[in-house]
């Protein structure tokens, strides 16, 4: 359909673990799609393959085999499990980001400087990098007396915020979040889920993955739950849910 950002078609991944001689599959199998301005939830156990499916759609991780097509904002399509080095990196410029739980701290680099190279990695210019990543550490909450620190000093919830700054600073075509609101406290958690609902507002797809049922509540469209690597269940919050939390 035309409205579709994100189709992902029978997606496979394997790794081989070299300690015990072993072949894992984290994907088996996996087929889903994600629409304009829709909030697609995954859900599952640990060990279901959630974040490796979203490390296979960021292209971190390649693909064993199957499809994830893209559609960009020019409405060409994109196949990110064979797409090259350089179609990857011009997707991320313009139509991908990714939020994970964890911020990779550059002891070189102030916060705002983080942010600042994030802009200018999307595109922007450098001389209007920084006014857009201090609008975008505003809109976090993040205090502006912790912009000149190194991200490496802040706690485990302010990393968090400079992370959701920078995936979000210009709104992409497809945003993956993958736990973004785990360290957060509660007055920065609504701060942060309010964020994530502008943007699907804005017709941003969102693609995500939250262990937390009340998140996942507050903001998905529909929920996909993953067990050993596949797809077993599909469809609205309040009955995906209900299955869930009986089970």
């Amino acid at each position: 359909m035309s409205d579709t950002v994100l189709e992902v078609r029978d997606l496979h991944k394997e790794f081989f673990i070299h300690a015990i001689g072993r072949r894992v599959r984290a994907l088996n199998g996996v087929t889903l799609q994600v629409d304009h301005g829709e909030h697609v939830a995954i859900v599952g156990p640990s060990g279901a393959g959630k974040s490796t499916l979203l490390k296979c759609v960021w292209r971190s991780c390649l693909p064993t085999t199957g499809e994830i097509w893209l559609s960009r904002r020019d409405g060409s399509p994109t196949d990110l499990a064979s797409a090259d080095d350089k179609a990857i990196i011009e997707v991320r410029k313009h139509d991908l980001a990714y939020v994970s739980q964890f911020l990779r701290p550059d002891c070189r680099r102030s916060v705002l400087q983080v942010v600042g190279r994030a802009a200018i990695r999307r595109g922007l210019e450098p001389r209007g990098a920084e006014a857009t990543a201090a609008a975008a550490l505003r809109r976090v909450s993040l205090a502006e007396d912790l912009w000149a620190t190194q991200p490496v000093v802040l706690s485990g919830g302010e990393q968090q915020r400079v992370n959701l700054a920078a995936g979000t600073l210009c709104p992409p075509r497809l945003l993956l979040l993958d736990e973004p609101v785990a360290a957060l406290d509660e007055a920065n958690r609504e701060t942060v889920l309010q964020l994530i609902r502008d943007q699907t507002k804005a017709g941003v797809a969102v693609l995500s993955v939250f262990h937390d049922l009340d998140v996942v509540r507050a903001l998905a469209d529909r929920v996909v739950v993953l067990h050993d690597g596949q797809v077993v269940g599909d469809g609205p919050p309040e009955h995906i849910l209900s299955q869930t939390s009986a089970a």
